[in-house]
């Protein structure tokens, strides 16, 4: 069982507060979380910011962000206030390719590349190495199955924070592929190379920068 350690706790709530908007199983819902699920993923967020249910080590989680070079967001939107927006944004600034995937704005552009119907109609020498994923889980599978079929540079599937499918993500490891579940890559980024230290929250990292 995770160790408590109340220096994260902060960290934790500024992570659950971001999460009830990554969140796709509260996103899509029309009226939002219920009350008493904010205090409850509150009460939580010093686990779940550094521990989420899917246990990985920070060494393995900088060593994808470090090696991935294309990504292609699933479910992303042109609307600059809704996550999938602003975490591609975020990505693209940090050196990253990133393609949109989404039937309703294919053809649009968006930060310099054209947005994609589906994963197949991304051109296989685009070099997409790992599929962020901003869909509800029952989504997951197929979303899977079309990463692993038309994207032979894949190396990571990566599922945003709430999206866990654990027959998916068995298939895609046994295809040899990576797979995060329940995470942020725009989170871990900030939390891994000292990004994520508004209000004093503590990342980790040492630096002198504000």
């Amino acid at each position: 069982m995770s160790r408590f350690r109340p220096h994260l706790f902060g960290m934790g709530i500024a992570t659950e507060l971001h999460a009830q908007i990554h969140c796709p199983s509260f996103r899509d819902c029309a009226r939002g979380p219920p009350p008493w699920a904010l205090f409850y993923r509150l009460a939580q967020g010093a686990w779940h910011s550094h521990k989420s249910s899917m246990d990985y080590t920070d060494e393995h989680l900088s060593r994808i962000l470090k090696t991935t070079k294309v990504v292609a967001c699933v479910g992303v939107s042109t609307n600059p206030v809704r996550p999938s927006y602003y975490v591609a944004r975020y990505l693209t600034l940090k050196g990253y390719t990133v393609i949109g995937v989404n039937p309703g704005h294919a053809g649009k552009m968006l930060f310099g590349q054209t947005i994609a119907a589906s994963l197949s109609d991304i051109p296989k020498d685009a070099g997409i190495d790992m599929v962020d994923i901003f869909r509800r889980p029952d989504a997951v599978p197929a979303i899977v199955e079309e990463a692993l079929e038309s994207l032979p540079r894949l190396r990571t599937i990566w599922m945003q924070i709430g999206v866990i499918h654990t027959e998916a993500a068995a298939q895609a490891e046994a295809a040899g592929k990576i797979v995060i579940q329940d995470r942020c890559p725009k989170i871990e980024y900030q939390r891994l190379f000292g990004e994520l230290r508004m209000g004093g929250f503590n990342t980790g990292v040492i630096s002198s920068k504000l």
